[in-house]
């Protein structure tokens, strides 16, 4: 029987991964395992090495971002304790914490355990983290709630050791059309609500991916019925199981297995596994065990309240507001700094998903957080409380709200600093008053950062992207970004932005104005952000940017050191554990 956290989600942990967990280091300890076995392992739970010595990156393991109040206190706790007082939520919904010393590994996932949260299969060659639309289940495009078949995935994968011993990692992920809102391109299954004569179901696509050379996902299944969904992915996950590169991790992924198959022989292995599965009897698909929060009553009014409107407010709901397809209630999208939030900030947040929503919050791709089942007349009040922490900030997923990596900051693979970055293109948008019209209009444009080219940041798949480089000018070396332009998604699925110039890192927020403005001034009569830089030609680009980057021997000295650096820029990468 499944253990709750709370009335109303479920428990994903196990103390005796805990137990094994301490067992397994203190075998290292004694030298009776080697560090490249213990490594492995840890990945395994979740920890994970940083650029410093001596410190970890732990990840939370958050399936289809949902989090109960007992979740967020955990995670305040931990963040308190041990992660310099804040975490991070990542681009897989997760929450992570970094610097945190490995005598006090046992103790975070002790704290986490009680709340029902798994650091497990978080990391390394493993199912990851199942990712979906926060939305789910109140903005449904004309369907239905995808959370209960996500945890009925996640619950199949989790600790089955047949599934988690793989080449590489393995990401699943669900949503809706339009607009694949759960990025299905990108993933290795991606799953999109469908129903057919009334029947649910699923498009399937499958080995899509990232890093360095990014694939598109193709379709597996057209529509998948939602009974066969189990015995699908595990075909999918037991084919990669098998045909997948042990030899070389940087070949491993399944869109490697897709390239050297080919299209053909590929979809042929799956349906001849998926055919297997079947004859072996398959899985039943339960979804009894999902105990997502029951719907709230009608609410008492569908107005909010004029007289209880404080400073802001206005522009705070137009921007992170959605009005739910449920009348009366709106979802809150609660923007984060580049993802960041304190241990103060989660722990206002547990009181406040009981006392404004339906006792839940969701975390986002976009790195947000989301409330739902908010009544339309308590926004005002909402909106007094989120500012009273710092959390009232508006222009959730807009042009200012920029998607980051860690990069160099905690990163061994990571070249520059692309927070930094982030931060800075977002701080020039919202206080360049020039730009204020352009950025209004460019408002739906998504920016991506990466500080290096394995897009962790999703550089590929944003409307104006950046991936992290450098680049030799004499005997100095400058910190430089490429950039991507008009990657996204549609109807056909992925869709990775063309790389047309490379500018330094202290001038990329200027490029990102300039591009604003450009779309501003030359978009055509109803054309979107995503329309505009899909068709911008490089030429026009290069016009547009070449001044910025420009480096020869007279630049600048500060031109060749990364946002946030004193000293003299230098690249210095290790070997990274996202890619082991």
């Amino acid at each position: 029987m499944t253990q709750m956290t709370s009335p109303y989600l479920p428990r994903f942990s196990d103390p005796g991964d805990i137990d094994e967990f301490v067992s397994t280091l203190g075998r290292f300890e004694r030298g009776e395992l080697s560090a490249e076995d213990f490594r492995r392992y840890r990945l395994t739970r979740g920890v994970y090495g940083q650029r410093q010595t001596d410190v970890q990156m732990l990840r939370v393991k958050i399936p289809q971002g949902v989090l109960a109040p007992a979740s967020l206190e955990a995670l305040a706790e931990v963040a308190e304790r041990f992660g310099h007082g804040h975490g991070n939520v990542t681009t897989r919904q997760n929450v992570q914490f970094h610097f945190v010393q490995m005598a006090h590994v046992e103790t975070a996932m002790r704290r986490l355990d009680e709340a029902g949260l798994t650091t497990r299969e978080a990391c390394g060659n493993t199912v990851r983290t199942v990712t979906a639309d926060p939305l789910a289940g109140v903005c449904n495009h004309g369907t239905f709630d995808v959370t209960p078949y996500g945890e009925a995935i996640t619950r199949f994968f989790l600790r089955s050791a047949w599934a988690n011993s793989l080449p590489r990692k393995f990401k699943i992920a669900l949503g809706y059309e339009p607009g694949d809102t759960a990025m299905a391109g990108i993933h290795d299954i991606g799953l999109i609500a469908r129903v057919r004569d009334g029947k649910r179901g699923f498009l399937m696509r499958v080995a899509g991916g990232l890093s360095t050379s990014p694939q598109a996902a193709i379709v597996f299944h057209e529509f998948l019925p939602e009974e066969r969904l189990l015995d699908a992915c595990e075909a999918v996950n037991r084919v990669f199981d098998r045909t997948g590169n042990r030899d070389n991790k940087h070949r491993a992924r399944l869109k490697y297995v897709l390239r050297k198959m080919g299209h053909g022989p590929f979809l042929a292995a799956l349906h001849e596994e998926y055919a297997a599965v079947l004859a072996r009897g398959g899985t039943p698909l339960d979804l009894s065990v999902s105990t997502a929060p029951p719907a709230p009553p009608p609410p008492a009014s569908t107005d909010d309240a004029p007289s209880t409107r404080g400073p802001g407010y206005l522009l705070w709901r137009g921007a992170n507001t959605v009005a739910q397809d449920q009348p009366g209630y709106h979802a809150v999208l609660i923007r984060l700094a580049l993802g960041a939030v304190t241990a103060t900030q989660l722990r206002a947040l547990s009181k406040l998903v009981t006392d404004f929503a339906d006792g839940s919050l969701r975390t986002s791709i976009e790195q947000n957080l989301v409330l739902r089942w908010v009544p339309t007349h308590r926004l005002p009040a909402l909106h007094a409380a989120l500012d009273a922490i710092g959390l009232a900030k508006p222009g959730a997923r807009t042009v200012a709200d920029v998607t980051t990596c860690p990069g160099a900051e905690t990163c061994n693979l990571a070249v520059t600093a692309s927070r930094q970055v982030g931060a800075a293109i977002s701080a020039r948008l919202e206080s360049d008053v020039a730009l204020h019209a352009a950025v209004k209009t460019a408002a739906a444009t998504v920016i991506k950062v990466s500080g290096c080219p394995n897009s962790c940041g999703q550089h590929h798949i944003a409307d104006i992207g950046w991936h992290g480089a450098a680049r030799k000018v004499g005997d100095r070396t400058a910190p430089v970004y490429q950039l991507h332009l008009g990657g996204g998604f549609d109807e056909n699925g992925a869709r990775f932005g063309r790389q047309i110039v490379k500018i330094p890192a202290r001038r990329v927020a200027e490029a990102v104005a300039r591009l604003v403005q450009l779309y501003a001034d030359e978009k055509a009569d109803g054309e979107t952000a995503t329309a505009f830089y899909k068709r911008v030609t490089g030429a026009r680009v290069h016009a547009l940017l070449d001044d910025l980057a420009d480096l020869d021997s007279d630049t600048p000295d500060e031109t060749f050191l990364d946002i946030g650096e004193s000293m003299g820029f230098r690249v210095a990468i290790g070997e990274g554990e996202c890619a082991a």
